[in-house]
């Protein structure tokens, strides 16, 4: 049986102040319980304040430690979750924060180690990214007054019927809206980064997956 997470939620930023990241970790905390688990199978204890050495993180910070980055998830050097957001930078490039923060926890949450691709076709692999397809602000949804992110469901990757992401604005599976993007590896070209147009950034997280695993690491079928 797989334990729930405890996920320290860390503030670090100067520009987010303490009734929001309060509101922030409510707002998270449901979307994870309410949303994401019924349709993922993974949950999250969400807590403020310090991880212990074995505990996850989501730390917020101030401006990005890679150039183009609004946020991204590793690992720890002792092995556990760490996603980061960057408050400030997120907020220079017209972002929202919490949908930034609610990206990287649900994305930590469905792949936490950086090691799971998702077959797609014969030889085609995509990397289980869940918000990146349908990333941008202008699909997220709020919760108790808080935006959080849009995130797709198994049967984008696998096909099979809808609904392929939570707010119902993508029509088939592995459609990319506006902004989106997927990580994806084939024998020829190893990984890469197919985009739906010139507004997607480039993933922080391909180049660490390439790095950590040239070529797909625990090939998950994700089933109907």
């Amino acid at each position: 049986m797989t334990l729930t997470p405890f996920v320290a939620v860390t503030n670090e930023s100067t520009v987010l102040n303490q009734a929001d990241y309060a509101s922030l970790i409510q707002a998270l905390q449901m979307q994870v319980h309410t949303d994401f688990r019924p349709i993922w199978n993974t949950a999250a204890h969400l807590f403020p304040g310090t991880p212990t050495t074995t505990e996850w993180q989501l730390v917020i910070l101030d401006t990005a430690d890679q150039a183009g980055a609004l946020g991204y998830h590793e690992t720890t050097p002792a092995g556990y979750p760490l996603g980061k957001v960057f408050a400030k930078t997120t907020l220079d490039d017209g972002g929202s924060v919490s949908v930034t923060a609610s990206h990287e926890l649900l994305e930590m949450l469905a792949d936490p180690y950086i090691d799971t691709a998702v077959q797609v076709a014969q030889d085609t692999f995509y990397s289980l990214e869940v918000c990146d397809p349908c990333e941008a602000d202008a699909y997220s949804y709020t919760l108790n007054g808080v935006a959080v992110s849009d995130f797709v469901t198994p049967t984008w990757f696998s096909g099979g019927s809808a609904p392929y992401d939570h707010g119902h604005a993508i029509t088939r599976p592995h459609e990319l809206l506006s902004g989106g993007y997927i990580g994806r590896w084939t024998p020829s070209t190893g990984w890469t980064q197919r985009v739906q147009d010139a507004t997607a950034p480039k993933s922080p997280r391909l180049q660490r997956r390439a790095q950590k695993h040239g070529q797909p690491g625990e090939l998950k079928r994700v089933k109907h």
